[in-house]
């Protein structure tokens, strides 16, 4: 055997052993002492940044069981990016997974990771949309379309994520869900805000029809809404889209 082609079957299997230990030997002839010092190093790192991102995880599982779930993850799942920040979102893809395969983790667990990601996703995205400052008030809001920024993310849990901690894990979601806004400011900052239900609805409609003006947008929730009077229900709409402009969740539509 060649040099270069052993070398990789070496590489190949090290890489095998400090995943999975137990279940693969190591190349011949090198010290345990010396694989323990990779074995730890490697798994470290992966553990300490998946802490990191998921700290309110990290806080409520009792230490063996996060270990136990990382070293899963680490010994499991096959990672398709090299960048570290994008691991995070391999984790959640990981859990995924083991839903699928029916492990009995916490019913809580996938949608307080997502949370937890959704920062570091956003902190990270990158915003190809030209800054647009129109200055459009009043009655001319109704008329005009927007769409939704892309710095500006309506999600939707069952579990209250943004108040889930050690003191506070209810043993089942509550009847209704909680819906927040996530976005990101000129300043890189992410800002979190609970909102209500038809308030979210407003931005779906607003992202699947971008084309349509606020007036159409308010009158096709009115109806949905069932309001009796659905002029009045624009009019108080209005200052909902004045204050989505004012937060730039919402651009006019080019």
């Amino acid at each position: 055997m060649q040099a270069p082609e052993r070398l990789r079957q070496q590489q190949f299997a090290l890489a095998k052993h400090i995943r999975d230990p137990e279940a693969n030997l190591p190349p011949p002839d090198i010290e345990d002492r010396r694989l323990a010092i990779y074995r730890e190093l490697f798994f470290n790192n992966v553990e300490g940044l998946l802490a990191g991102n998921f700290p309110v995880i990290r806080e409520i599982l009792d230490d063996d069981i996060w270990l136990d779930l990382v070293r899963a993850f680490y010994r499991e799942h096959l990672c398709q990016t090299h960048l570290f920040p994008e691991v995070p979102r391999e984790f959640i893809r990981f859990l995924e997974t083991r839903i699928e395969q029916g492990e009995q983790d916490p019913a809580w667990l996938m949608e307080l990771a997502h949370y937890e990601w959704v920062e570091l996703a956003l902190d990270l995205a990158e915003n190809d949309e030209a800054e647009n400052d129109a200055n459009i008030v009043g009655d001319s809001i109704l008329d005009t379309a927007f769409s939704l920024s892309s710095l500006a993310w309506p999600l939707g849990y069952q579990w209250p994520v943004h108040r889930l901690s050690p003191g506070f894990l209810p043993e089942n979601p509550p009847s209704e869900p909680t819906f927040l806004l996530v976005r990101r400011d000129r300043d890189y900052k992410v800002h979190f805000e609970e909102i209500s239900a038809l308030i979210f609805r407003l931005l779906q409609l607003i992202s699947d029809a971008p084309e349509l003006t606020a007036r159409q947008q308010l009158t096709a929730l009115a109806h949905e809404a069932n309001a009796e009077d659905i002029a009045s229900f624009s009019e108080l709409g209005l200052g909902l889209y004045q204050n989505l402009l004012e937060q730039r969740t919402l651009r006019p539509t080019l």
